[in-house]
């Protein structure tokens, strides 16, 4: 397969600024990420197993035992761990149960890395936090990077998340919230996401070399000028038929999805969800076709080049009582793929209208109970240009 060449993906730098109220403890402080806090307590009297109530910098390495209970608790309101650069690691042998930072109560963790726990950092139960910021942090090789055990929001900001079994993670049927993901890496993670039950929101990230990027169970996933790139599975979900864990929508926003060895896992070879949407994304260079089953889906504006297996394939979701898929497919270009530019499966009723087919290995625009909304064109494809659909040749 030919390497990507001349796409760019032009990724917007953005900052968040939340109306989190004044911390309390050594004065007033806003929710912007670098603010100075006075610390109350210095990082030389810091030591594995304590809890923090104050603002705390840490001034030397922590290095803990994974058998203790945790290596530090945050349980003061509005409080800043800052981690000074430096590091909270595990010592001793690999232990799934050993937890790095469990935060109670707590308004951010900033600047250092957390590396080698089963939990890197965790919300406990109970929690009283309900907004946790994550700044520059560096998450390496934990079991899990991000665990939630609540219903806590989570603003993940310029971190990287390296060498997890997970990068962030949930409690099964016993969490809700959002992951905010913005400015981040994640990179030789085994998932990098895990949605159950929460919103993951990623916004100018990156996503490198993980065995899977996105598992949509029960959740919902919106990328925006982001990367996807040289990952072994893009996205995994499946139907839940009669039950709460279908995936309720993933959506793709200016992006690039380029050089994965596939868009879905080989247990779930569909991605099955709800809805989806792709909006002026480019799939470039994927070693298999996009393939799609929902109920809705907006396809506009995206670039589906040189992808092995074709470029988007269109069915319904399965259910005990099938319902045809609808939506709109406008605008888009399906070039020299090897296999059909676009194909919509029977009895799929989306409208297609004013995209481009060209140079595919199968049909250009293969869409039998399609509805044509005119504008189509297609040549050059190598099984034929159009099925069900009206195509000019220019």
């Amino acid at each position: 397969m030919q390497q990507t060449r001349g796409f760019v993906v032009a990724l917007a730098m953005t900052t968040l600024l939340t109306g989190a109220s004044a911390a309390k403890a050594g004065g007033s402080v806003q929710f912007d990420a670098d603010t100075q806090v006075a610390f109350n307590l210095g990082g030389a009297t810091v030591h594995c197993g304590d809890t923090l109530t104050q603002h705390t910098k840490l001034t030397r390495d922590l290095n803990c035992p994974g058998s203790d209970p945790f290596a530090l608790r945050l349980d003061g309101e509005d409080i800043v761990l800052d981690l000074g650069g430096f590091t909270v690691r595990r010592t001793g042998p690999v232990n799934e149960d050993s937890q790095g930072i469990v935060v109670v109560n707590g308004r951010m963790i900033r600047n250092g890395t957390v590396q080698g726990f089963g939990r890197g950092i965790i919300t406990a139960v109970p929690v009283t936090v309900a907004n946790l910021r994550l700044h520059k942090l560096a998450l390496l090789d934990n079991g899990v990077a991000v665990f939630s055990q609540s219903s806590t929001n989570f603003l993940i900001t310029e971190c990287r998340l390296s060498g997890n079994g997970a990068g962030l993670n949930s409690e099964f049927d016993a969490s809700t919230g959002v992951f905010d993901v913005r400015s981040s890496v994640f990179t030789h993670n085994g998932t990098a996401m895990f949605a159950g039950f929460h919103f993951i929101d990623v916004r100018d990230s990156t996503f490198t070399s993980n065995e899977l990027v996105g598992f949509c169970f029960g959740g919902a996933f919106r990328f925006r000028t982001s990367t996807l790139a040289g990952n072994t599975s893009v996205a995994a979900m499946r139907v839940d038929l009669g039950g709460p864990f279908t995936c309720g929508e993933m959506r793709f926003e200016n992006s690039l999805i380029a050089n994965n060895t596939a868009f879905a896992t080989p247990t779930d070879p569909v991605w099955e969800t709800n809805s989806f949407a792709m909006i002026d994304t480019l799939a470039v260079n994927n070693a298999t076709a996009l393939p799609v089953a929902a109920l809705r889906v907006y396809v506009d504006g995206n670039t589906f080049f040189d992808n092995t297996g074709g470029g988007l394939i269109l069915s319904d979701l399965p259910a005990s009582t099938p319902v045809p898929l609808v939506g709109i497919v406008r605008g888009n270009q399906f070039l020299s793929n090897d296999g059909d530019g676009l194909r919509v499966l029977p009895p799929s009723t989306p409208t297609v209208l004013n995209n481009v087919a060209l140079g595919n290995t199968g049909f250009g625009i293969y869409a039998p109970t399609a509805f044509d909304g005119g504008g189509n064109v297609a040549r050059d494809n190598d099984a034929g240009d159009c099925v069900g659909i009206i195509c000019a040749p220019f």
